[in-house]
């Protein structure tokens, strides 16, 4: 008997037997129960994960002498037949054979007039048939909607959304999902079991990784290694045979740019080369790498977890995973896939990828903004990620300032632009001197200089923008008995509208400080300036237009401060 390939060998003949597509076969299975049998079907997913064989499994469900049966017999004439391929009633097509409307109609729509000359349906099965041209799917229309009884048409597409919506619109449509990397292991070590084929299980996570979702793939790339190694199958045989990078030196470029050994990288580089790895290939695996060690980070609990991390990389990667913060991950990955993408067009791809491999050292060196900001507030050092103890200020990088600048809106255009922004300082201005001098408050004796003291410090603490650009820009303060009054001069309406929709919030902050009942009132001098012709009122109003804009208000919630002067960009 002719050598069977493993894919053909174990191709599924029931429902039960397809991996990883249970939403799929179990609606089917339910489907036949119930005689609820659709007129077209459209099954869409990925290469190599079952589309075609459920469709044969349900053409032969339907035309089992025992049916129509959710588990077909498997020992009939329809069954054995349609297995084959060679059942007169069930029609299997090539969308990319079949492409001109002349095929569609010699076969499919001249055909449908014939009752089936055995079976119970006739079963029109069209492979690729997102490849039909667009007359075809025309001529396609009206048999879909109204076929025969005895007709009962399967599309297979791995891309859905070639398919007109209106032929979608006219069949039951179901997508097949990618199967697990654990799912395709455990069906290639029952494979492995029966054909009696002595597998390593760092191998089998190999296969299955290497297949990438398809079971199909890695029942071929089984048959390919078996072909190589014999009847025992390591890791190095898989990694040899399909090409992959080896484990141990994806983990060793790991560690030296976690220990910043940048000259090893060139070497390292040069053994990838050596090896005859493609560097594409290379730049993929350490990026799934770094995918790992973040899943490993994030869920402690998946170390035991073979898929993310074998048995014999577990202690390496618990290592590795206690030197890199999430943001460094994050950061790896995305120079990693960027140097995949520039490697495709490169003359020198060894150079991209020592180059992307410096650049993930000198990325290690940044951290966030707002931790910058907080460092500088209370004088601490700041960590890099993977630092010991005795830790160093980073420098801060343009490369992070795009991930970090506030975006601008589309509808704001800044007309005047802050001039300087004061640094930020460590010990709270004291409420008698607002930062900009404008405010001149009025003296107060006893208790009520020392509450309305205790109450600018405190609105000062709490909303240090709001502080900075509306209350410290009051004319007069004032604070008697039960009353906190702020005076604006009357080129200030912005300013007193700001404020008026914070009086409940500076009300109940006077009034939790003062063990009473504060009235907050906001007015207007009595003198108004005259804005056209002062140029002090011309700057307040120019000031109080950029106090209004939202990238503006954006940078002062990063860098708290205040703007002393603005000036026409």
């Amino acid at each position: 008997m002719p050598y069977q390939v493993i894919a053909r060998k174990w191709r599924p003949k029931k429902f039960d037997d397809v991996v990883g597509q249970r939403g799929v076969t179990q609606t089917l299975r339910n489907a036949i129960k119930s005689e609820r049998i659709a007129q077209a079907f459209v099954f869409a997913g990925p290469r190599g994960v079952g589309k075609t064989t459920t469709a044969r499994i349900l053409a032969r469900a339907l035309n089992c002498v025992k049916g129509p049966v959710p588990d077909p017999c498997g020992k009939c004439d329809p069954c054995l037949e349609i297995a084959e391929g060679r059942d007169l009633d069930v029609h299997e097509l090539d969308g990319a054979t079949h492409t001109g409307i002349d095929n569609v109609r010699e076969v499919i729509i001249e055909g449908l007039a014939m009752t089936p000359a055995r079976d119970r349906y006739k079963v029109f099965l069209i492979d690729e048939v997102h490849q039909l041209s667009r007359s075809s799917f025309n001529a396609l229309l009206k048999s879909i909607e109204e076929p025969p009884p005895y007709v009962v048409f399967m599309m297979a597409t791995t891309e859905l959304e070639k398919i007109p919506d209106t032929v979608l619109s006219r069949s039951q449509v179901f997508e097949f999902r990618s199967i697990g990397a654990s799912e395709i292991a455990d069906q290639l070590h029952r494979i492995a079991k029966v054909e009696k084929i002595d597998i390593d299980a760092s191998a089998l996570v190999l296969l299955a990784r290497s297949a990438e979702g398809s079971m199909r793939d890695a029942q071929t790339a089984l048959d390919q290694v078996l072909a190589f190694a014999g009847e025992h199958i390591t890791a190095e045989d898989v990694s040899t045979v399909l090409g992959l990078v080896g484990r141990d030196l994806l983990l060793d470029t790991i560690e030296a740019v976690a220990d910043e050994r940048a000259a090893d990288l060139f070497q390292l580089s040069g053994q990838f080369v050596e090896a005859g790895y493609d560097l594409r290939q290379v730049c993929r695996e350490l990026s799934r790498v770094c995918r790992d060690l973040l899943v490993l980070a994030i869920d402690v609990s998946r170390f035991e977890d073979p898929e993310i991390a074998p048995e014999g990389d577990r202690e390496r990667l618990r290592a590795l995973v206690q030197r890199f913060s999430r943001e460094d991950l994050m950061r790896a990955f995305d120079v990693l896939s960027r140097a995949e993408a520039d490697l495709r067009r490169s003359s020198q791809p060894r150079y991209h990828l020592e180059m992307a491999l410096l650049r993930w050292i000198h990325l290690r060196h940044l951290v966030p903004l707002a931790e910058v900001i907080e460092g500088l507030k209370s004088d601490t050092p700041i960590k890099r990620s993977g630092d010991s103890d005795t830790a160093r200020r980073a420098p801060l990088s343009r490369e992070s300032a795009p991930a970090m600048r506030p975006r601008p809106s589309a509808k704001s255009q800044v007309k005047a632009v802050p001039r300087r922004v004061a640094q930020a300082k460590t010990k709270p201005v004291k409420a008698e001197s607002p930062p900009t001098g404008r405010a001149a408050e009025t003296p107060s004796n006893g208790g009520e200089g020392d509450l309305k003291s205790a109450c600018m410090a405190e609105l000062q603490r709490t909303k240090k923008v709001l502080y900075g650009t509306v209350i410290a820009q009051a004319r007069r303060i004032v604070f008697e008995g039960d009353r906190f009054t702020f005076t604006f001069g009357a080129n200030q309406k912005t300013l007193q509208d700001q404020l008026k929709d914070q009086c409940s919030w500076v009300e109940k902050t006077a009034s939790q400080i003062a063990g009473k009942k504060i009235r907050v009132v906001v007015e207007q001098e009595n003198v108004d300036e005259p804005v056209s012709t002062s140029p002090s009122a011309a700057n307040e109003s120019r000031k109080a237009e950029v106090m209004d804009d939202p990238i503006v208000q954006a940078m002062l919630d990063v860098l708290p401060g205040q703007i002393r002067d603005i000036e026409k960009a």
